[in-house]
C-alpha cells in the first residue's frame, strides 16, 4: 500500500485531535489553496519564503479580513507541525493580523419582536431559543435531548467553544413548544429505528465505549434534519442535525419583511441576548458565564452598545 495522500494525512491528524467537522473542512481548504498557489509543489519542499508569500498574497491582493488571514496561518501551522512533523519556530512567531475592534450588531427589543413574529416552524423555534438563551448557532443545532432540563428550566451546553460546558436558562415561554418538538422527534426516531436506522453521531470515543448509545433517545438531536444522509466521517447513513443555512435564510427574510435594515445573522441574536441582559441590570460576570466567554473583556463590549447614547454622553444640542 502506498503512502497516504497529504490531504488524507491532514484529515487524519485533525480527527485524531477531535476537531470539529467545520474546522476540518476549513483547514483542508486552506492547505489546498496554499499548495495550488505555489503551483502544486509539496509543502515539504517549501518553507518560510513560501508561507510568507501566501499570507502576503491574501492580505495585499485578496484583501481578506484579519480573521481570515489568521485562519489560513493556523491551518498552515497545523500542516507543518502536526502532519509534516517540522518544528518551524519562525512560523510560530509570525505576527497574526490584528483584528479591528468592531461593535456588534444588536437589535432592539421591538426589532426582535417584529422579526420573530414573522418566522414559522423549526426556524422560528431555533431563533427564539438562540435569543432566549444566548446560545451560538451550532450549539443550538447540535443540542441533544438529554441536555434540555425541563425540571430545572435550564439548557446544558456540552463542549461549547473552547471545549467547555456551561448552563443557560431555558425560557419559560419555550417549554411547551420544545416539548411538542421533542414529541415529534421521538416519533421520527422510532420510525428510523423501525426501518433499521436511528443512529446519531457521538463525540470522540463514546461510540466505541458505548456501542449502543448512538441509538438512545437521549443522544438524539433536538433539531434533526428532515432527511437521512451519509455521514462524511463514518460513511454511515444517519440523520444529521438541522442545517444552519435554513435558519440564516429564514432570519434574513423575516428581517426584510419586518423592515429591519440591520444585517441580521444568528449571532446577532446572541449579541442581543447579552445586551438586553445588561439593560435589565444583570452583572457582567453572570453574563460572561452564560455566554461562555473566557475573558470578561470580551463580554464588556456589550456595555458600549446599551441604549444610553454614544458613550453615555448627552448631546449639547439637547440642552438648547
Amino acid at each position: 500500500m502506498g503512502k497516504p495522500r497529504l490531504l488524507d494525512r491532514v484529515r487524519e491528524a485533525i480527527r485524531v485531535r477531535h476537531y470539529s467537522l467545520r474546522t476540518e473542512e476549513v483547514y483542508l481548504q486552506w492547505v489546498r489553496r496554499y499548495i495550488l498557489f505555489h503551483g502544486k509543489r509539496h509543502p515539504d519542499d517549501m518553507g518560510e519564503a513560501e508561507v510568507a508569500a501566501f499570507l502576503s498574497y491574501l492580505a495585499m491582493e485578496r484583501n481578506v479580513a484579519a480573521a481570515t488571514q489568521n485562519q489560513a496561518l493556523s491551518a498552515i501551522l497545523f500542516l507543518y507541525t502536526n502532519v509534516l512533523g517540522r518544528d518551524l519556530d519562525w512560523l510560530k512567531d509570525v505576527a497574526r493580523a490584528k483584528r479591528p475592534r468592531r461593535l456588534p450588531v444588536v437589535l432592539s427589543r421591538d426589532e426582535i419582536q417584529r422579526v420573530l413574529a414573522r418566522m414559522v416552524g423549526i426556524n422560528s423555534l431555533l431563533a427564539r431559543l438562540m435569543y432566549g438563551t444566548g446560545m451560538r448557532a451550532m450549539e443550538s443545532l447540535q443540542l441533544r435531548v438529554k441536555d434540555v432540563d425541563f425540571a430545572y428550566r435550564q439548557v446544558i451546553i456540552r463542549e461549547g467553544k473552547g471545549n467547555k460546558d456551561r448552563v443557560t436558562p431555558l425560557p419559560e415561554t419555550l417549554v411547551e413548544a420544545l416539548q411538542i418538538q421533542l414529541a415529534r422527534v421521538r416519533d421520527l426516531h422510532n420510525r428510523d429505528l423501525a426501518e433499521g436506522f436511528g443512529t446519531v453521531y457521538l463525540p470522540h470515543a463514546l461510540a466505541r465505549k458505548y456501542p449502543k448509545a448512538n441509538r438512545d433517545w437521549g443522544w438524539q438531536y433536538v433539531f434533526p434534519s428532515t432527511t437521512r444522509s451519509c455521514d462524511l466521517r463514518s460513511g454511515e447513513i444517519r440523520r444529521h442535525h438541522w442545517h444552519d443555512q435554513n435558519v440564516q435564510r429564514a432570519l434574513r427574510k423575516a428581517a426584510r419583511d419586518a423592515g429591519v435594515i440591520k444585517r441580521l445573522t444568528t449571532h446577532v441574536l446572541r449579541h442581543s441576548f447579552a445586551t438586553h441582559l445588561i439593560e435589565d441590570g444583570y452583572d457582567i460576570r453572570t453574563i460572561q458565564e452564560l455566554l461562555g466567554h473566557k475573558d470578561v473583556a470580551t463580554t464588556m463590549i456589550y456595555t458600549h452598545v446599551v441604549n444610553r447614547g454614544g458613550r453615555g454622553v448627552k448631546s449639547p444640542l439637547d440642552r438648547l
